[in-house]
């Protein structure tokens, strides 16, 4: 009575893990490309953000001393 129980639950567990080896690694594949896709999207919004920022990136940049209020060190 038993021994059919634990089967049962493993050829639940079975079937229900078929499911992956149908998909096999498609969508871990699909997850990348979207991984890739939404990095090179972002990094093309950065680049055109940063190109309108007044804020200099770079210590050494020409106008980087005083691009903030003395006090409390906020953009002005």
């Amino acid at each position: 009575m038993w021994t059919d129980f634990v089967y049962a639950i493993g050829d639940a567990f079975q079937w229900s893990f078929g499911f992956f080896e149908f998909i096999q690694n498609y969508f871990n594949n699909l997850l990348l490309a979207l991984g890739f896709v939404g990095f090179a999207y972002w990094m093309s919004v950065q680049n055109k953000l940063s190109k309108k920022a007044n804020v200099p990136s770079e210590v050494n940049e020409e106008g980087f001393e005083g691009w903030y209020k003395e006090e409390n060190k906020q953009i002005k």
